[in-house]
């Protein structure tokens, strides 16, 4: 196995299993703010010892029993389960005596334990991120620390991992009587709308095996995302290996508003040219006149929540529809050119211009960036990220002379020394490729892109280097990208 994916399907559960499916989303959102909780007791419990001024044995041990990590929270949280605060009844005997009888949570046998686990998994990494952003260990904007979460009736998910047992697995896609369904533990089998059969196929020929599922909530609509530990991509689909001198074949990406992508050569010959959809302004006119009805609303009627919910199938259409364009542009690349040249911008600086965070949020740069980095690792291609001061749209691609100022109004390149006249985009997307081809020169070729980091997605191991691994290999349609319900690739 070599990589990771995530197959998504659209549930079509039946009442009984809605009603199974919103108490685990509501036993992991109070399973997250019970952890939270607890952990902040304890470091209460341990303030409170540094101010009465005890020993430094005490303080030692009050500060070990703060728990941080995934195993102390769990641990926490399975203690705190079965003790008193948690539940007790109050036990009449016929002589009139009381008695008090611990019950523990008296509802914890109605969902999975694991995610009760998964909501003490998730507080731990909030809480590693916010002390990594602290110290700064974690590069990016300053991560705050988690807070409790609120119950929503329209949103929420819960996440259980896949056990095994010889060939039996507790996440079963598909059974005799109907090839269309996920089976899972404490809830049973559950019908989806999309074809499985990639999946099992993957499944049975033991390409691809089963690590997590995760359940959403949205608007009016029930998700699963299966991720898997799939095999390779046939070497059929995968792009030839280069020598190692060989420094030519790189095609520059230049990202932008009015053109989302323009791909080009060292010698100013495109590619690729993908005008951006901008369907959040093409839809901003409805957005606006839903979110004036909600507004209008009073708060906690059945009015504003019929209103909530059409202002959230608004949204979710526009990221639907440009998540599946990028899906086809980054594909596009990918199948395209092996080697591949992305610029380094800063998309948290430019966001926070007024004028142009809107525009920038809509192009999603950094989305299509990640979905091009890993796609291209999966076709054994290369992508390396330019430097982020080299200005690649002032510069000349024929001359390299760099202009001092350039206005985002002047759409076409003219070079006062050698009398270049080209295209903006296009003369940025030669100066990239020119500079991947100068600057891997002898050089081993460092794939990646900060602004494409993803703690699964992007996991590439080769064959036979880790636990639970075989040499294998998927068929060439088992490496599509459709949109939405099939595994990216």
């Amino acid at each position: 196995m070599a990589r990771h994916t995530t197959f998504r399907f659209r549930l079509d559960p039946t009442v009984e299993q809605s009603v199974a499916l919103a108490r685990h989303v509501g036993a992991a959102r109070f399973a997250y703010n019970q952890c939270l909780r607890l952990h902040l007791d304890a470091r209460e419990h341990h303030r409170a010892l540094i101010r009465r001024g005890a020993d430094a044995d005490t303080m030692d041990r009050a500060r070990d029993a703060v728990p941080w990590s995934r195993f102390s929270l769990i641990n926490a949280l399975n203690r705190w389960k079965a003790s008193e605060d948690a539940g007790r009844r109050f036990l009449v005997t016929g002589g009139g005596v009381t008695q008090v009888e611990v019950t523990g949570l008296a509802w914890r046998g109605e969902v999975l334990a694991e995610v009760l686990e998964e909501g003490a998994v998730d507080v731990s990494r909030g809480l590693a991120a916010w002390t990594a952003s602290r110290s700064g260990k974690r590069t990016g904007p300053r991560v705050g620390h988690p807070r409790f979460k609120k119950k929503n009736h329209t949103a929420g998910s819960f996440r259980m991992r896949n056990r095994t047992r010889g060939n039996w697995s507790s996440i079963r896609v598909g059974t005799a009587d109907c090839l269309r369904s996920v089976t899972l533990p404490k809830i049973g089998t559950l019908r989806v709308q999309e074809d499985t059969r990639r999946l099992r196929r993957m499944i049975a020929n033991g390409r691809a095996r089963i690590l997590q599922a995760t359940i959403t909530r949205g608007v009016r609509r029930w998700w699963i995302s299966i991720t898997v530990e799939a095999a390779e991509v046939h070497p059929a689909i995968q792009h030839p290996a280069r020598p190692a001198h060989d420094t030519t074949g790189w095609v520059g990406v230049d990202r932008g508003l009015h053109a989302l992508v323009v791909a080009g050569t060292r010698d100013g010959t495109e590619t690729l040219r993908v005008q951006a959809p901008k369907v959040l302004a093409v839809g901003l006119r409805q957005q606006r006149r839903l979110a004036r009805a909600v507004s209008r609303k009073k708060r906690g009627s059945m009015g504003r929540r019929k209103a909530t919910t059409r202002l959230a199938r608004h949204h979710l259409r526009v990221r639907d529809t440009r998540q599946r364009f990028l899906h086809q542009v980054s594909n596009q690349l990918v199948k395209t050119h092996d080697r591949l040249v992305l610029e380094d911008l800063n998309i948290t600086g430019i966001m926070s211009n007024r004028r142009l965070a809107r525009a920038v949020g809509d192009a999603a740069w950094g989305e299509l960036a990640r979905q091009i980095t890993y796609k291209q690792h999966w076709r054994n291609g290369q992508v390396v990220i330019a430097d982020r001061w080299f200005p690649s749209s002032k510069t000349c691609s024929s001359c390299g002379h760099v202009k001092k100022v350039l206005s985002l109004r002047e759409r076409t390149y003219t070079c006062g020394h050698c009398g270049l006249v080209r295209d903006r985009d296009l003369n940025a997307a030669a100066n990239l490729a020119a500079w991947a081809e100068d600057h891997t020169r002898g050089e081993e070729v460092q794939d990646g892109d900060r602004q494409a980091a993803g703690p699964v997605i992007n996991a590439c191991r080769r064959d036979g280097t880790g636990p639970h691994t075989r040499v294998s290999e998927t068929s060439p349609d088992d490496a599509g990208t459709p949109a939405q319900t099939a595994p990216a690739a």
